[in-house]
């Protein structure tokens, strides 16, 4: 927080007038601006809001409550010897007013020939275009983890009850990613339940976590239970994830190594994208975010970035963890004329994060199709490696139907070589549908399952590499250039 301390007082000392802090923490922003005004002595810090008026001004207390105008009023005419930095709670909902808007583009002017501030707070916000040019923007972080570090001490020291060394730490990088008040909840909770703090609390931190992207309009967290067992076939795209998951460890720091960024998922419907993206979180023992794309995109304009912004910070808020973004074609894919380009921002931000992230967090993106997906999102440094998952070889098909009847039907011994043979060209979710449908056969017949009936399933199901053809093999075409690894290592592209 050195640097970003450094940074606001050096705002401040220019003369900035109008700072936009984007954040949602209103307290620690207030406390920030505390302590810089004690830096940048004799200046002041005054706050407002819309309930309470002006506050921390001698003679003035109450001043401009439920009238936002008044008290830029105030600061207007405020003598240059009492240098003032003014905090505006919730002014952003005010700025639509076209009176404020004219009246923040005149302070804007003014104030660089005076020696007072004006911030304000607000987490989402689009600004109107007319002070685009007036604020200037300064991104608040979370926490880092000296700073909760140092709070979780505080309140340990205070119940009476401090932290080992060793608890303090687990703690701290356990709430890492959390905001200032989302800490102090958990401690809060903690204290009331056993009167002090301890290794019991992670399972807070986990649940308060998962509050936290509960609250998100955008992600999903998903509980799953599948693991790479689960998956038939893939072996290659198996080995991999295996040498990726090796690279979170701080071995690998020390050897050297980045954190790895993700992985996309190329391939046909049904051929195990979405269980490999659930595999991966339950074997790496990382919590699973689902992206719903299509609900980064909201109604009004700069909401989409906003949103984008804020679902980054949730999603690093639980590092480490999975950030799975499905379909991820549909959601960018589209034509940027028909949005105002508002797909080409979003994704533009997306993009920026993922080549600059130092988080934990492991993207998987899946993908029935290339056709649509923008040329920036396949160059390298997005993603780690790109995987093309075609349809199961005759090897995969065996060991795909064998799972799924052993699931279902765990003493059955049926032949399965003629079945896999007979299913050239089924995915792995129609080689589970027609086991599913067999099933059915025997069941309403009052028997055992048996070979007789996967036979009939099969030769009544449709795969999908006779209905979509052309689309499957354009794909293939597509991977047979180099562009994507195969995920098997039997696979002849």
């Amino acid at each position: 927080m050195k640097n970003w301390d450094d940074h606001l007082d050096l705002l401040i000392r220019a003369r900035t007038p109008l700072l936009w802090v984007r954040s949602g923490e209103e307290e620690r922003v207030e406390v920030l601006l505390c302590q810089a005004a004690k830096r940048l002595h004799p200046r002041r810090l005054a706050t407002w809001d819309y309930i309470e008026g002006l506050q921390g001004v001698l003679n003035s207390e109450g001043l401009g409550a439920r009238q936002p105008m008044s008290v830029l009023q105030w600061l207007q005419k405020l003598e240059p010897s009492s240098p003032t930095i003014l905090l505006l709670k919730d002014f952003h909902r005010f700025c639509e007013d076209p009176g404020i808007a004219r009246m923040l583009r005149n302070l804007s002017s003014q104030l660089r020939k005076q020696p007072h501030n004006v911030v304000i707070c607000s987490g989402q916000w689009s600004p109107p275009h007319d002070l685009d040019e007036a604020l200037t923007i300064l991104d608040l972080p979370l926490p880092q983890e000296p700073e909760i570090k140092e709070l979780l001490k505080n309140i340990a020291e205070k119940s009476g009850a401090p932290l080992e060394k060793d608890v303090l730490e687990e703690l701290t990088h356990a709430c890492s990613g959390l905001s200032e008040i989302r800490v102090r909840q958990v401690a809060a909770r903690a204290l009331a339940q056993r009167g002090q703090m301890g290794r019991e609390d992670l399972a807070e931190v986990l649940e308060e976590k998962r509050q936290n992207v509960a609250r998100s309009e955008v992600l999903e967290y998903c509980v799953t239970t599948a693991t790479p067992a689960d998956i038939g076939g893939l072996d290659s795209l198996k080995n991999w994830l295996d040498q990726r998951h090796q690279a979170f460890s701080d071995e690998a720091r020390t050897f050297g190594l980045p954190l790895p960024r993700g992985v996309l998922l190329v391939g046909p419907q049904g051929t195990g994208k979405s269980l490999t993206a659930k595999a991966i979180a339950h074997s790496w023992s990382m919590p699973l975010l689902r992206l719903d794309v299509g609900r980064l995109f909201a109604g009004l304009v700069g909401a989409s970035e906003a949103r984008t912004r804020e679902t980054i910070q949730r999603a690093e808020a639980m590092a480490p963890c999975v950030l799975w973004i499905d379909e991820i074609d549909k959601g960018f894919g589209g034509d940027a004329r028909s949005d105002g380009g508002t797909s080409q921002r979003v994704l533009a931000n997306v993009l920026t994060w993922m080549a600059e992230k130092s988080s934990a967090v492991f993207v998987v993106a899946t993908a029935n199709g290339v056709e649509r997906l923008p040329g920036e999102l396949l160059r390298k440094g997005r993603f780690d490696e790109i995987f093309m998952l075609d349809l199961p070889t005759i090897q995969e098909r065996h060991s795909i139907l064998k799972l799924h009847i052993q699931q279902r039907r765990p003493n059955s011994d049926l032949p399965l070589n003629a079945i896999a043979d007979r299913t050239e060209g089924f995915s792995g979710a129609e080689l589970e549908q027609a086991v599913i449908e067999a099933m059915h056969l025997a069941f309403a017949e009052k028997r055992e399952l048996q070979e007789t009936d996967l036979i009939l399933a099969t030769s009544q199901l449709i795969p999908l590499s006779r209905t979509a053809k052309e689309q499957i093999d354009s794909l293939k075409q597509w991977a047979s250039s180099g562009r994507a690894r195969p995920a098997s290592p039997m696979l002849s592209l």
